[in-house]
């Protein structure tokens, strides 16, 4: 059944407009009597078209539950800012896998540096891949692809988080022993193409992240939160 995202449940009945509504009638071909499900803030609705144009779908809800594509835990990724064809990689391989929240920020060995309002002008793309991606894989949210942020920044939105990761390189605890089974939220912080230096891992753990050593394998740092997120997922039980 066709998936779509909508923000607006008025009673019993959605209403689309733009881009999703000329998709439902001229791409999928939908007609009035067919079903189709919307997603809101983690709920599926089962819905019946009422009325379609190239302009408005009009549909009513005939079932509504829980979203069951969803993890049992907040998920969010801090990722040193890489090259941008990278970073459209990690953005649809980990909404797939299920991160809640998606948080670039510039590190000081990141070779891309725009400032934020040049990253600013690409954050309606990366956020239409995290659309695309969170429809093809069954999600009931759309992830938050954030503005970027400075390296204290991101430490200091971590602290929101029940468990704070940290990946490097050169030292740290495996992943399963990093508490993360029952976590209700869980932040990660990975690097870009030239990791971490000594001075932000050691500031990161003063803020409370526990490093994570990943083995002796060094991972392309497109590989390595795509790796991350599933092994998360699946100590957390949603895998």
């Amino acid at each position: 059944m066709p998936r779509f995202f909508t923000d607006t449940v008025n009673g019993g009945t959605i209403t689309v407009t733009g881009d999703d509504a000329r998709h439902i009638g001229r791409s999928l071909r939908m007609k009035v009597g067919d079903d189709i499900t919307f997603c809101n803030s983690g709920v599926d609705y089962i819905c019946r078209i009422e009325s379609i144009s190239d302009s408005e779908v009009v549909c009513s809800v005939t079932e509504s539950f829980p979203t069951k594509s969803e993890p049992s835990v907040m998920l969010t990724l801090y990722q040193a800012l890489p090259k941008l064809d990278k970073l459209e990689l990690i953005i649809q391989k980990t909404t797939e896998l299920g991160v809640s929240r998606i948080v670039p920020f510039l590190s000081k060995r990141c070779v891309a540096r725009p400032d934020k309002k040049e990253f600013d002008k690409k954050l309606e793309r990366l956020r239409k891949i995290s659309l695309e991606a969170a429809k093809q894989a069954g999600r009931g949210i759309v992830p938050e692809i954030a503005p970027l942020m400075s390296f204290d920044e991101a430490v200091c939105d971590m602290q929101g988080s029940d468990i704070k990761i940290i990946c490097y390189e050169n030292e740290g605890k495996k992943l399963y022993d990093a508490g993360i089974d029952g976590s209700k939220s869980i932040a990660v912080m990975i690097g870009s193409e030239g990791g971490f230096e000594r001075g932000e891992v050691d500031k990161a753990v003063s803020a409370g992240a526990v490093p994570v050593w990943l083995g002796k394998r060094i991972l392309r740092c497109e590989t390595c939160p795509i790796a991350v997120s599933a092994i998360i997922m699946n100590l957390s039980g949603n895998m």
